[in-house]
């Protein structure tokens, strides 16, 4: 029996679809890792590689966020002409399985781990259910080593991708992580990582952790920073801004070899961030904050979520000062987007602010809701401006051309960046 994992590509024309660094898949590399030995298993990108729907496959498996459902759809649609089996998961199947079931035979709702065995099984036994859901959440101490072979030969900038925490303490009303994985903060054995990390050093000294809040609990970062001294690894993950009053934490994870953090600033009102759900976040100390990162050798990736109630069209320039002043070194300016599952969707449901279900707008690009500070057209436009204005090459040199460790990833990012903007087709 054969099974093809697939993972949609993002629409060319669009942000992420421009980007030239591109990386693998984690989740479908831990289902892979679940799949019992008698299945032969293959991994299609469709970023860059022609899918052959006629391929030997018994089974067709796809992953999909929300602005890549609709290409997710076309593949499975194709797949399902040809007589193949489809089943579909993430976040976004996970939150409308009705919707993805027009398009697939089965749904995996939530972690796949615990019920990807016994779906495979069903199949073989011709009792394979519409949707498989578990009660119970997967034990971090039993989820296996990701099978990252399936990604050997792929265009990817690394596939040092590991994640080491699931869920999140907080719940922001934009995010759409604990309706996944949940509020509960759960953390594999350290000692398991550290064994994974031995093995994925060897293959590259860069390695990005996408955990949610990698230094959520303190005790458990510490031992895995103790842990990580001495590696040499140059690696990546997400943090929250108020890492920065912690400089015992900051300065472990600087000598473990953090050389940046994706930081969700989110907003520069502290009104908005308080309708937000966003507790941790202090916009008084942002720039004392930001400025403890540097000092310890991380850089930031700043998110700035556009278009709250309070935001009306200063926010943008605001931003862009803000950003300059404080040096990010690197930074995204989403859209606030109701995404399926969210908080915000259901109140901007209830207040009959969203007009457009196109989920391929869904990218944080554009805009689906009615703002309340400023119109529709002026956040759009005003997005625009401000991503040509932050990429912009007198903006990057007051920002990045310093020394600093962090360079050396946050250079060719503002470079990569650029280039993407340059690329994609301007919605304004």
């Amino acid at each position: 029996m054969k099974v093809i994992f697939v993972s949609p590509g993002w629409e060319k024309g669009r942000l992420w679809g421009e980007l030239a660094f591109k990386f693998p898949t984690l989740s479908l590399a831990s289902i892979a890792a679940v799949t019992p030995s008698e299945w032969d298993v293959a991994f299609l990108d469709d970023n860059f590689e022609t899918i052959n729907y006629s391929c030997a496959a018994d089974l067709v498996a796809l992953t999909a966020m929300t602005p890549q459902a609709p290409r997710a759809y076309e593949i499975a649609d194709e797949f399902r002409r040809r007589g193949k089996t489809v089943v579909m998961g993430g976040f976004h199947a996970s939150n409308l399985p009705d919707e993805a079931l027009c398009h697939a035979d089965a749904v995996v709702v939530g972690e796949g781990e615990l019920v990807w065995p016994q779906l495979l099984s069903d199949y073989c036994n011709g009792l394979l259910k519409r949707v498989y859901q578990t009660d119970s959440q997967v034990e971090m101490a039993d989820i296996p080593r990701a099978r990252r072979e399936i990604f050997t030969g792929k265009r990817y900038l690394l596939t040092n991708t590991i994640q080491t925490t699931r869920g999140c303490p907080f719940d922001c009303e934009f995010c759409s992580v604990t309706a996944f994985y949940g509020r509960k903060y759960r953390k594999r054995p350290v000692a398991n990582i550290l064994e994974e990390l031995e093995q994925l050093r060897k293959a590259n000294s860069f390695l990005f952790f996408v955990d949610d809040n990698i230094v959520a609990d303190r005790k458990y970062a510490l031992e895995l920073f103790a842990g990580m001294k001495g590696m040499k690894f140059k690696w990546l993950s997400h943090s929250p801004i108020d890492f920065a009053a912690d400089r015992e934490l900051m300065k472990a994870a600087g000598e473990s070899g953090c050389v940046g953090m994706f930081v969700g600033f989110e907003s520069l009102n502290q009104a908005s961030l308080s309708a937000m759900g966003k507790v941790t976040n202090r916009a008084r100390s942002y720039l004392e904050d930001a400025q403890a990162f540097r000092d310890n050798g991380i850089g930031i990736l700043g998110s700035f979520v556009m278009g709250y109630d309070g935001d009306t069209p200063d926010i943008f320039e605001q931003t862009l000062r803000f950003c300059e002043e404080a040096r990010l070194e690197a930074a995204i300016f989403p859209i606030l987007t109701p995404y399926p599952g969210t908080s915000v969707r259901r109140r901007l449901e209830a207040e009959g602010r969203i007009f457009s279900n196109n989920w391929r707008d869904y990218d944080m690009e554009h805009v689906t809701f009615r703002p309340l500070g400023m119109s529709a057209e002026q956040l759009q436009k005003g997005y625009e401006q401000l991503c040509r204005s932050f990429y912009s090459f007198p903006s990057m040199y007051r920002r990045i051309f310093k020394l600093h460790r962090s360079v050396q990833v946050f250079g060719p990012m503002n470079f990569g960046f650029r280039a993407a903007l340059g690329r994609r087709k301007v919605s304004a």
